[in-house]
């Protein structure tokens, strides 16, 4: 093992999931569809797409998961054994209220999130808990048209203060919107569904959709900040940004500019979620392109008072830019302005992978938003062989790791960053967010599945499972 710095005592040590990607029971309990519920399998350079129900000749992985929903209880054991501090997970919001708009919550979702609450904390672990993680309900996107109505900021919040009430006692930190930007990485409607529930309307302006559903994400996530503080002061609510640095090519002073306003767009929503308003680029921004967005004075003040308390983020890569005359304005289109930076390896995924990018990251956030933060996300997909005695040697996976989170501590311990925790991705095998696949794996558990459902379920260590217990053991000093 390598040499890493000490974190700070009760720092967070734990990992991660996500509802829709683990639970599975889809149709238990009383849950309705969310829009996870609809996405079909893809692969690997295959989108997934999403259909308008569940069609019975298509093949949706959500539905199955790793089935975390009956396998919880042997699951936070084992992360037990490893010595979570902290284990986060999201709220599938069609549990409590299955279409989004019913005038009273499920009790029988509500209630086994307090099996699960209770379990973690039986187990000396805290949740973390994300409110909306791509689990939108499919009602609320049909009908109303997701966050373009302000219909559906009003269902969120019901959402979320039916959740402070019900949890506050056992749920200290939460996050409001899962990787709340991802929506201005535009490659097809696929973002733009899972962020804020949009489907485009013939010849509609996407990135006028983009902002204008945002913009109500955003009061949805100040309103619930505030709410949250009304039911116990003491909760923690923080935003959650998917950050990649973005670099500059060369230091050719265009590919410099470039770089600046490529994350100035990317992530003006920390901006607004962090600091309480726009910053003035983004109104010049609109006005040269021609795009309206209904942002209201009422609006402006519950920004301001809704500021979140800390950053969640997710970092698994970083992307590099150079300027193109095509382009004068400079203005950010991920798919086509991101450009190969050859001085990191990719993953089999074609994902850059740059631990130094990760203290990079962390100081441009807190020299930006001035608040502390906390790793959400950052982990290693690929595939995983059981050999024939069962073991699974994923030496790929701890060396990600062990790498990122050496930068990680030089940022806590020589750049004065302040840091909550840590919880990879993820902290169990679950199906992949972005193709659907199980062959794509994360966590420090195996299961035996495949990408049909099929398997015997079981539960088995990898050897980054070990690694990952001394991590915890040594507060992050045996890398």
């Amino acid at each position: 093992m390598s040499k890493g710095y000490k974190m700070p005592e009760g720092f967070l040590w734990g990992g991660a999931i996500a509802a829709h990607q683990a639970e599975g029971g889809w149709q238990e309990g009383g849950k309705g569809l969310s829009i996870a519920d609809v996405m079909r399998a893809g692969a690997n350079g295959v989108a997934r797409i999403e259909d308008d129900a569940v069609l019975p000749d298509q093949t949706y992985p959500n539905h199955w998961g790793v089935e975390f929903y009956s396998h919880y209880k042997e699951d936070i054991k084992l992360f037990a054994e490893m010595g979570f501090k902290c284990f986060r997970t999201s709220i599938a919001w069609t549990r409590i209220y299955p279409n989004g708009d019913e005038a009273v919550p499920n009790e029988e979702g509500l209630k086994f999130y307090d099996d699960l609450f209770d379990t973690c904390l039986e187990n000396g672990i805290q949740p973390v808990v994300t409110l909306s993680h791509f689990e939108i309900p499919l009602k609320l996107v049909k009908e109303y048209g997701g966050f373009r109505n302000r219909a559906v900021v009003d269902a969120f919040t019901k959402f979320a203060e039916t959740c402070f009430r019900r949890y506050h006692n056992k749920v200290k930190y939460w996050m409001t919107f899962n990787e709340i930007n991802n929506q201005t990485n535009w490659r097809s409607d696929h973002a733009l569904l899972q962020n804020s529930g949009l489907i485009l309307k013939d010849d509609e302006n996407w990135e006028e959709a983009m902002f204008q559903a945002a913009h109500l994400e955003f009061v949805a996530s100040a309103q619930a900040v505030q709410i949250g503080h009304a039911i116990d002061p003491s909760l923690q609510i923080g935003d959650m940004i998917a950050f990649s640095p973005i670099y500059p090519l060369t230091a050719k002073p265009e590919d410099v500019l470039f770089a600046q306003r490529a994350m100035d767009y990317r992530y003006y929503f920390g901006d607004v979620q962090a600091n309480g308003e726009y910053p003035a680029w983004v109104r010049h921004y609109w006005d040269r392109k021609g795009i309206h967005v209904d942002v209201t004075p009422e609006d402006e003040a519950i920004l301001k008072a809704g500021a979140v308390d800390y950053i969640g983020f997710s970092y698994y890569n970083s992307n590099a830019v150079e300027y193109n005359e095509n382009n004068p304005e400079m203005d950010y289109d991920e798919p086509n302005s991101s450009v190969k930076n050859p001085y990191v390896p990719r993953s089999d995924w074609g994902w850059q992978i740059d631990p130094v990018g990760l203290r990079y990251a962390m100081n441009w956030m807190n020299a930006r938003w001035h608040k502390p933060m906390f790793i959400v996300e950052n982990g290693f997909g690929a595939y995983d062989t059981v050999e024939a005695d069962g073991s699974i040697h994923d030496d790929y996976r701890i060396k990600y790791l062990s790498d990122h989170l050496l930068q990680a501590e030089k940022a806590v311990a020589e750049d004065g960053v302040p840091l909550i925790g840590y919880t990879p991705w993820s902290a169990i095998d679950i199906v992949s967010a972005s193709t659907g696949e199980m062959k794509k794996r994360y966590g420090f558990i195996y299961v035996d599945a495949d990408d049909e459902g099929h398997g015997s379920w079981k539960r088995s260590r990898k050897d980054s499972f070990n690694w990952y217990k001394q991590v915890i053991a040594t507060n992050g000093e045996d890398l």
